[in-house]
């Protein structure tokens, strides 16, 4: 998935590749998803030539209605039963989210098979909420119904009566707008929620309570034996808390992908839970890594001059993983200065191959070497191809889900960060590799590769140990990121960024049982001479100011 079209592709625990929109269910939920909850119709598709090639439809013509439709339900009714918070027995409810928008030709098969589902369940055992803009004519500035009424018009022509209208807009909806919507929609004004623009999306969920969209919703599932105030004190203080951080931290990112910060939404999200953790507001500078490269110099100084002010002005760096040549020259550049300067600095998947290469052309001298990826026949290949890894398929061909690294050396950063634990389990995506028959030379030099595979051949962590924090991971620890549970090394980085990293290492105890050795009781961290406490706390939230976001 092009990452351009996409955003970013959030890798589950089995593997999975999927949109990044279930990861915004594991953060928000802090569950465990399987690949198995992302339908989509090529998998649909492929059940059900299975089917047919197997003999099960006994010969008969395979059409969309039934055939189709009815692989739509059973898929959705069989992934429903399977648990996904860690606790025994199924869901109670289960969420079903329809992309696209009413009358997209890909999404019919699905929208006829909804309709059979909830024809079949009955009444209270399905509901449907409808999302739709309201629009707001800045001239006048008067909120527009007209296309809300015409999609669900659309909607129950398809067969789908909406039970509940969730209407996005910039303002909160005028009380006359929600008796229209009301009168031409046929849904009753208390299931009409408004969902307008917020600075923090952390408000949400207390923008849902004040209108009562829980009762609303229990009301149509018929479960009002379980109808409570829901329990929010935990949200109430990551909202307060993330809207009261005014002191900066600047992360410069450095990346392929900077024209679409959904590229890079884990990592994003993973930063904002450590920097909120640490009482920090996230600034995030996007540095496009070929705009750090000499041959910009030449054709666009402009570009040039900003690219690396903005990375000398940050208190940390980033280099996520990609794919792909185009700016892997402006990433070396950036581990050297990282290395150099002793700026904080952290490699990811892609990340880490970089900094490896950097450090063989830079100590060891070997100014041709290179990766496969970029230069299949360089005579110093430090970064290589993975011997599973396959040269003529792309998709699905690489090293993917929750794998095992073994820390090989306890007093170590990353080993700290994570409380101690002898392994880690974190997610994979990747098909080149650290050159094993290199490892040594690099040892010797300096390098310390602190994390291997079971194996003890596959390099999984590398750090400097003479710096004040340069690691690098060939997994993706944002992916397993949650609020109030940061990831450890993201919370590393932003705590080495503003000067707290001894302090991170040295001044708490990690209690048993947090997910990647983070604490979720008070601790205490200096800040300045003065002890912050901090605890289950994250926050997320946008706001755009030129190059740089803020959170």
């Amino acid at each position: 998935m092009s990452p351009f079209e996409h955003g970013e592709v959030f890798v589950l625990d089995d593997g999975g590749e999927v949109d990044l929109d279930l990861g915004n269910y594991e953060r928000f939920l802090d569950i465990k998803l399987t690949r198995d909850n992302n339908i989509t119709t090529g998998k649909i598709y492929q059940a059900v030539i299975d089917k047919e090639r197997r003999g099960d439809y006994l010969g008969k013509t395979v059409q969309i209605v039934p055939h189709v439709t009815d692989a739509i339900q059973e898929w959705i009714e069989r992934v429903a039963m399977i648990p996904v918070d860690g606790l025994p027995g199924p869901a109670d409810v289960c969420v079903i989210e329809l992309g696209g928008t009413i009358g997209d030709i890909e999404s019919m098969p699905f929208i006829e098979a909804l309709g059979q589902f909830s024809y079949r369940v009955g009444v209270g055992n399905f509901c449907l909420i409808h999302v739709s803009l309201v629009p707001v004519l800045n001239v006048v500035g008067e909120q527009k119904t007209k296309p809300t009424q015409h999609s669900v018009r659309g909607l129950r022509a398809l067969g789908l009566t909406p039970n509940i209208l969730a209407c996005r807009s910039t303002l909160a909806l005028d009380e006359n707008v929600k008796v229209k919507l009301s009168q031409f929609c046929h849904v009753q004004a208390e299931n009409i929620i408004t969902l307008y623009d917020i600075p923090n999306i952390w408000r949400i969920p207390l923008l849902l309570r004040d209108q009562k969209a829980h009762e609303a919703i229990l009301r149509v599932l018929n479960l009002h034996c379980t109808n409570r105030e829901p329990s929010l004190k935990e949200w109430t203080s990551r909202a307060d808390i993330c809207d009261m951080l005014h002191e900066p931290v600047r992360i410069a990112m450095v990346g392929k992908y900077t024209g679409l910060t959904d590229s890079y939404l884990s990592v994003i999200k993973a930063l904002l839970h450590a920097s909120v953790a640490l009482r920090r507001k996230l600034v995030v500078d996007w540095v496009p890594a070929c705009d750090l490269e000499d041959e910009t110099a030449k054709e666009n100084p402009d570009a040039y001059k900003v690219a690396w002010k903005l990375l000398k002005g940050a208190d940390g760096i980033l280099v996520p993983g990609g794919f792909g040549e185009r700016g892997v020259e402006g990433k070396i550049l950036t581990a050297k200065y990282a290395r150099e300067h002793r700026v904080p600095f952290l490699g990811i998947c892609l990340g880490m191959q970089i900094a490896v290469i950097e450090f063989v052309r830079s100590i060891l001298g070997l100014q041709d070497a290179n990766s496969t990826e970029f230069d299949p026949n360089t005579k110093k290949p430090c970064v290589i191809l993975m011997p599973e890894g396959s040269k003529t398929h792309m998709g699905g061909t690489m090293r993917l889900g929750s794998r095992r690294t073994y820390f090989q050396v306890m007093d170590c950063k990353s080993a700290k960060l994570y409380g101690n634990k002898s392994f880690i389990d974190e997610r994979h995506r990747h098909r080149y590799e650290v050159n094993p028959d290199m490892v040594s030379r690099l040892e010797e030099a300096g390098l310390s590769f602190t994390g291997k595979d079971e194996t003890g051949q596959r390099m999984e962590i590398v750090e400097l140990p003479n710096h004040p924090y340069y690691i690098g991971v060939q997994f993706h620890p944002e992916f397993k990121s949650r609020p109030g549970k940061p990831s450890a090394l993201f919370l590393g980085l932003i705590a080495a960024a503003c000067g707290q990293l001894d302090a991170l290492l040295h001044g708490y105890k990690v209690p048993n049982g947090i997910s990647n050795g983070i604490p979720i009781q008070k601790v205490n961290v200096y800040q300045n001479g003065h002890v912050a406490k901090f605890a289950k706390i994250a926050a997320d939230g946008i706001y755009s100011n030129c190059n740089s976001v803020h959170y």
